[in-house]
């Protein structure tokens, strides 16, 4: 009788940090965004997985996630073979992952969370890098820009916004095709840039944009007011 009652309580206290561990990796992933209005988290590990730092599976469904700044709209992900530092968790420290995770996801994003998403640095960052590229023999004359509005067509993005120099402000309008040509590069063609509306149109005839050798994108689909992204992306420690 007392050997069933110790192996209860070890069984007890075994539950105990394996839900401990469940409820660690269900707020970390709810602390990699500022904002969700809905997110639902499925583990599937046994105890012995979590206890050794394993967890076989995990899927997410967000809706309406602010990642830096960024709204996602719907994200669904799934990651497998996880490894994370079991013998911290249990002594309070924060969840980390020891290794790089393949995390499979499909995004959609509508065109008014991309222009929510205006103010945010990182979208704003890409923006402005992107003119660099485009308008190099501009962009030292220019102090800021102010983009306005995205908008999403059939394979095309127009982007709008106040370009200002040191003499003058003046409108922009850049509009691009989107041609997803590899797993990790884009290619925007055909480019046509419009300074105040009308007044001068410059074009060129494509741009290739490599996003580095952890993004594979299997598809890639832009219609009017949507954007649809399947892939896999590796997340590193």
């Amino acid at each position: 009788m007392s050997e069933q009652n110790s192996e209860a309580k070890t069984t007890g206290k075994i539950r105990v940090i394996t839900n401990m561990l469940k409820t660690a990796v269900k707020l970390w992933l709810r602390a990699q965004v500022s904002q969700v209005s809905q997110i639902e988290v499925e583990i599937r590990a046994s105890d012995r997985q979590l206890l050794s730092g394993r967890i076989p599976f995990v899927s997410v469904f967000a809706d309406h996630a602010v990642y830096q700044g960024l709204h996602l709209g719907q994200i669904q992900l799934v990651a497998e073979k996880i490894q994370i530092n079991v013998g911290s968790i249990i002594k309070g420290q924060p969840l980390r992952l020891l290794e790089t995770v393949p995390v499979n996801g499909e995004l959609i994003v509508e065109e008014t969370d991309l222009n929510y998403s205006l103010s945010s640095e990182l979208l704003s960052t890409a923006l402005n890098d992107l003119l660099v590229k485009l308008l190099p023999e501009h962009w030292g004359k220019t102090k800021s820009i102010v983009w306005e509005k995205i908008i999403l067509g059939n394979n095309q993005i127009i982007l709008r916004g106040i370009l200002t120099s040191l003499s003058k402000s003046t409108l922009l309008e850049v509009s691009m095709g989107l041609t997803l040509i590899s797993g990790h590069e884009l290619q925007l063609a055909p480019i046509q840039i419009k300074y105040d509306i009308a007044e001068l149109i410059e074009s060129y005839p494509e741009y290739n944009l490599d996003l580095g050798p952890e993004v594979d994108i299997q598809e890639l689909t832009l219609i009017p007011g949507k954007l649809v992204c399947r892939g896999r992306i590796n997340v590193n420690p």
